[in-house]
């Protein structure tokens, strides 16, 4: 079908399956070593805060996206997408493989300051890109695919992190040596339009104010980030899981995610954007509110799904929202910002929720976000009624 579906464009199919793989390394970021957090943790038990800097681990690349960010856009329109994709995957490969034998935190984490910063890159010429190749309902229908290649990336990669993490915890840092692989197929293969190339009805849109779609990107993220953060622990420390069965809990949510991205372009032929965030967001909290009842480890698979399907149909559902309201000229810079939002949401999110975890216990967190979620829910059917 996907295959069908890429003959119908001008585009080179090698073009896009190399825009499909490079989207995928953006779904790496963090999912590839979440299940080797809890023994990196218990390796570097005599470090103080040790518990804190674990967390880090996956945060601190995104206040480093969310800060360069914008930044990074207005480079990447300077030199182009295609170099600095090519530049980006080269950071990313030697800083997120370097977990192989680093032996102090704080390289740990400086290496992951630098993995961030080809993350930003890699995510803001995926999500240009999109927009320069795609338009209307093809470029809906093309995120949904996008996702769904990057949700099956995840699968793949939480799993096999999974399974690497109980051989030894540092292995499943060298599934970013990937990024070695992509190269080639960057650098022969990527297409980057310019806009000369692009039909007149397509440069016409009217830019608007994108504050309120980058605000909401925030938000989804800092609630779907608390399946990484969060689950891991609960599911290993409380549950006593192994890294393989986490793995696999994970990666389901990330499979639902792909398969609610894919569902975004039927939904938005009957509901707009705002409406369909709303219904995301919903499924979201209904998944969340799940896991504080759940006392067998197994149920986790059905909360992970929920949580996979209404976070997969809401970042398709932002990103879409975005490059709907930009031009040729504005959607590197946009998409930049947007990037910037989303990620400054990862990082926020294990900062805000540890203090609820610490004084609610992790089952009590989980009710009391979800039900906060249901309340937001309903101020924003109400706002839409008053507007």
């Amino acid at each position: 079908m996907l295959l069908k579906f890429i003959k119908g464009y001008i585009i080179k199919k090698t073009a896009i399956l190399t825009l499909l793989f490079l989207s995928m390394t953006t779904m790496m970021s963090n999912v590839a070593i979440v299940t080797a957090l809890p023994r990196f943790q218990d390796y570097f038990s005599d470090i103080k805060n040790i518990e804190f800097y674990s967390r880090l681990m996956l945060t601190l690349p995104s206040v480093i996206i969310a800060l360069f960010s914008p930044f990074l856009g207005h480079l990447i329109f300077k030199i182009g997408k295609k170099k600095s994709a090519i530049s980006a995957l080269i950071i990313f490969a030697l800083t997120g493989s370097a977990g192989l034998y680093l032996e102090n935190v704080e390289m740990f984490l400086f290496s992951r300051s630098l993995f961030g910063i080809a993350i930003a890159i890699l995510m803001i010429v995926s999500t240009s890109l999109v927009g320069d190749y795609f338009q209307g309902e093809a470029r809906h229908k093309f995120m949904g695919y996008q996702s769904a290649f990057m949700s099956i990336g995840g699968v793949v990669f939480v799993v096999g992190g999974g399974f690497l993490s109980d051989i030894n915890w540092r292995f499943p840092f060298g599934i970013y040596l990937i990024g070695f692989l992509l190269l080639p197929m960057v650098i022969y293969f990527l297409v980057e339009k310019h806009q000369e190339d692009l039909k007149q009805e397509e440069i016409t849109v009217v830019p608007t104010n994108l504050i309120g779609i980058y605000f909401l990107g925030f938000l989804y993220m800092t609630i779907f980030f608390i399946l990484p953060t969060q689950l891991p622990f609960l599911i290993i420390n409380e549950f006593h899981a192994s890294g393989k069965l986490t793995g696999s809990i994970i990666g389901l949510a990330f499979l639902s995610n792909g398969i609610g991205a894919m569902y975004f372009s039927k939904f938005k032929k009957k509901y707009s954007f705002s409406t369909i965030y709303l219904i995301a967001l919903t499924i979201c909290a209904i998944g969340l509110t799940a896991i504080s009842f759940v006392n067998n480890v197994y149920f986790f698979f059905l909360t992970g799904i929920l949580l996979g399907f209404g976070g997969g149909l809401m970042m398709t559902n932002i990103s879409a929202w975005m490059l709907s309201k930009t031009t040729f000229e504005k959607r590197v810079k946009a998409s930049g910002y947007l990037t910037s939002s989303v990620f400054l949401g990862q990082f926020a999110s294990p900062i805000v929720f540890y203090p609820v975890v610490r004084n609610l216990g992790i089952h009590n967190f989980f009710l009391a976000v979800g039900l906060g979620l249901f309340v937001v829910i309903l101020l924003g059917i109400l706002y839409k009624k008053l507007v």
